[in-house]
């Protein structure tokens, strides 16, 4: 009678010489340098892709710091110690930050790697745009914003020089010994007076399309609320109705938009809630502010429409019977 084990044992010991039969790969093969170029390809994207989420995950945590900042400014005059300093804190996500980004997304896609960036933006233009109208009174435009993101940079020339180096010299690898090609003179003078011109300064950009540049607004609506809130707390009456105002405008602008997609949909639902709340705290401060003590008045509009809006809705309805 056979050994069951031992057949089982034979079993095991055939695939494991199948197993490492398959495994062995010809480098020479044409097919296997490409494959190989193919990864090479993938890990640079997967890299470069890390890299700049992690850069717009910095770029979205200084911008909340200096939306934060921008916060402590109330009544129509700001302090411009809170507007130096917010402009400096800006100003260092740019020459910092930014400018990373904009170096990694050099000579590249910039639509490749929107999503890694995106949010990171969006944020900074949320806080620049509040910035500017603290400060002005009136959105920051586009071209603003990509002239901000426009730098001139250097480049270090050594990953330049390695390439070209390793597309000259070919290596063959043949009994495991490996034979490089000697590189001619001529060509490595060439090589070296191209990587001193690549060492002046090159124009680099964040690239901000419209779409981000929306998004980057639309956020900037909640920012303005609370901002219109928090000055009735401090005495400040006339920046809710100025805010208000500003506000109805963006709503009559992004309206006009139409259906642009999912996301600045879904901004939209938040831009009139935020108006609907300054409207309200509007027509509390107009109507009902005589019977509410100033020092209370805060307390009323940061309760919720639940309290006043019924209010407000019931006065609408008595003046349209």
């Amino acid at each position: 009678m056979q050994n069951p084990h031992g057949h089982l044992e034979k079993l095991a010991a055939q695939r494991k010489r199948k197993a490492e039969a398959s495994t062995t790969v010809d480098e020479n093969c044409p097919a296997v340098a490409m494959f190989r170029q193919y990864q090479l390809e993938l890990d640079t994207k997967h890299d470069k892709h890390e890299r700049l989420v992690k850069l717009s995950r910095d770029v979205t945590i200084e911008s909340k710091r200096t939306i934060f900042l921008l916060q402590r400014l109330t009544g129509s005059s700001p302090d411009i110690k809170i507007l130096e300093e917010a402009l400096e804190k800006l100003k260092t996500i740019e020459n910092t930050k930014l400018l990373s980004i904009a170096k990694e997304l050099d000579q590249e896609d910039p639509y490749k790697f929107l999503r890694a960036y995106s949010p990171g933006l969006q944020e900074y233009i949320e806080a620049v745009s509040f910035y500017h109208y603290l400060k002005n009174k009136k959105l920051v435009t586009l071209e603003e914003v990509q002239k901000d993101l426009t730098f001139k940079s250097s480049f270090s020339s050594v990953d330049g020089i390695d390439n070209e180096l390793s597309q000259l010299t070919t290596q063959k690898t043949e009994d495991g010994n490996s034979d490089k090609t000697k590189i001619p003179d001529t060509q490595c003078k060439v090589i070296c007076n191209e990587s001193e011109m690549d060492k002046e300064l090159r124009e680099v950009q964040v690239h901000v399309p419209p779409t981000e540049y929306f998004l980057g607004l639309a956020d900037l609506t909640g920012e303005l609320m609370r901002l219109a809130v928090g000055s009735v707390g401090k005495g400040d009456l006339d920046t809710p109705f100025q805010v208000r105002d500003f506000l109805q405008l963006m709503q009559s602008g992004f309206v006009s938009f139409g259906n642009c997609g999912r996301e600045i949909g879904r901004k939209l639902s938040t831009l009139r809630q935020s108006l609907q709340k300054v409207e309200t705290a509007c027509y509390t401060l107009q109507v009902r502010g005589s019977e509410i003590p100033k020092h209370m008045l805060v307390d009323v509009l940061s309760s919720g429409p639940s309290d006043y809006g019924s209010n407000f809705e019931n006065d609408m309805a008595a003046n349209d019977d």
